[in-house]
């Protein structure tokens, strides 16, 4: 949600809708050999002596203002209800990219520490309700757009949190690395990241029925706002499209609050050009309102993976998505292990179909998902050290693989053991 607009030139000239198109087709898909790699994680914030007293706003101010001090390489920023997101910049390698955030990590932890304050990772805070913590017009018209649909979208801004992993799009041609591959690919395969990671089955201290309440969240806010683009036809046609026909989240002011239109599609703002007509800077931000689980913004953003437990939690679904898409073989493997799945989706956009559906609702437990994340995360594990990874790294996948993946778990699984005794009944503690 603390997204920064793209690489539009913000120039103030109106756009045709033909230019439109053109620009979404020309910036968010950048081509060539994959050899960059990224990642976003994002953490919510708590008192480390207890983690459910919730975390004040002084004290998260005070905090972020600390914070500000200190050296990172990462790119700090702060989500609605106050969690810490680092971005890490583009790096040559896997381990380059691990090195660059762990050390952050260790940065923004010391600097937490000194308040008594921690970093927790888990898809959807499971204990306090949705609070925001910025007050600005992006989120004012962001809050009042998603009250709309329900209130999923205050939950998706203020209590959740995740790992994003950013690769590059591939080559403009066939093949394992190709940008058509690797595009299909990150909708099928994702089903399989969400149900392999899935680490959110609780809300308000209460199991919600599903493994990950976050990308329940996400499929609650709508397929204009938060879905994916059809897959039956190329990339490009199909995104610059959905960005099109998706809704307009809001028409900025210089100052005051922001307009919040009902109904208006991008596409019709630039035909009509009322209230006013939309820039490219406005063309720009309106992109960076959409959060399809995978979005182009010149490279892939693989948006769907719950945060994780522990320290170093992150760097497992980091070093798998990397090895399925970027080592040939394995992305050969993770294709025609999830080419079978895709029929489940039953043609309809991710992550509103039923492939995603069971996948955030039962994970692993689902047989065919746990079929394909064994093939996956063992053809990965394969993979990783062709990319560079250490030991260490490696064995975190393999540990993994065997705590979690082979026994047809996940993080949420360790969560509700801890929460619902035997017969279902929470346990006091």
């Amino acid at each position: 949600m603390s997204d920064t607009p793209s690489d539009c030139t913000a120039r103030r000239t109106a756009l045709t809708e033909a230019e439109v198109e053109a620009l979404v087709r020309g910036i968010c898909f950048k081509t060539g050999p994959p050899r960059t790699v990224g990642v976003e994680v994002e953490w919510i914030i708590h008192e480390l002596r207890a983690p459910r007293l919730p975390v004040t706003p002084e004290r998260l101010a005070a905090l972020y203002a600390a914070l500000r001090t200190v050296h990172l390489d990462s790119a700090l920023t702060v989500e609605p209800g106050g969690q810490l997101e680092l971005s890490s910049p583009p790096a040559a390698s896997l381990m380059e990219c691990i090195g660059t955030v762990s050390a952050d990590l260790d940065t923004v932890r010391a600097v937490l520490a000194q308040d008594g304050l921690g970093l927790v990772g888990v898809g959807n805070d499971p204990w306090h309700p949705p609070r925001r913590f910025l007050r600005e017009p992006r989120y004012d018209a962001m809050e009042a757009c998603l009250d709309r649909t329900g209130p999923a979208g205050r939950a998706m801004m203020c209590t959740s949190a995740s790992v994003q992993v950013c690769l590059d799009a591939g080559h403009e041609e066939p093949g394992p690395l190709g940008l058509g591959r690797r595009w299909w690919l990150a909708h099928q395969l994702g089903a399989v990241l969400v149900a392999a990671f899935a680490n959110s089955p609780l809300a308000g201290s209460e199991p919600t029925g599903w493994l990950s309440t976050r990308q329940l969240l996400w499929t609650e806010i709508g397929p204009g706002r938060a879905g994916g683009p059809s897959l039956d036809t190329d990339a490009r046609t199909a995104w610059a499209r959905h960005v099109l026909d998706a809704p307009v989240m809001c028409i900025r002011r210089d100052s005051g609050p922001w307009d919040v239109p009902d109904g208006l599609v991008f596409r019709e703002w630039a035909r009509t050009g009322l209230p006013r007509p939309p820039t490219r800077e406005d063309l720009d931000y309106h992109v960076s309102t959409l959060f399809p689980p995978v979005r182009p913004r010149g490279h892939l953003e693989l948006r769907m993976i719950d945060a994780q437990p522990g320290a170093d939690g992150w760097i497992v679904p980091l070093a798998v998505a990397t090895a399925l898409f970027d080592d040939p073989e394995a992305a050969e493997t993770a294709y025609r292990a999830v080419k079978p799945l895709a029929e489940r989706a039953l043609s309809l956009p991710a992550p509103h179909n039923p492939l995603w559906r069971e996948a955030a609702r039962h994970g692993l437990a689902d047989p065919e998902l746990h079929e394909a994340a064994m093939t996956c995360f063992t053809a990965a594990l394969e993979a990783l050290p062709r990319l560079g990874a250490t030991a260490e790294v490696t064995g975190a996948v393999a540990a993994y693989l065997d705590r979690y993946v082979m026994r047809g778990r996940c993080p949420a699984d360790d969560l509700l053991d801890r929460t619902v005794g035997p017969r279902g009944k929470e346990v006091r503690t």
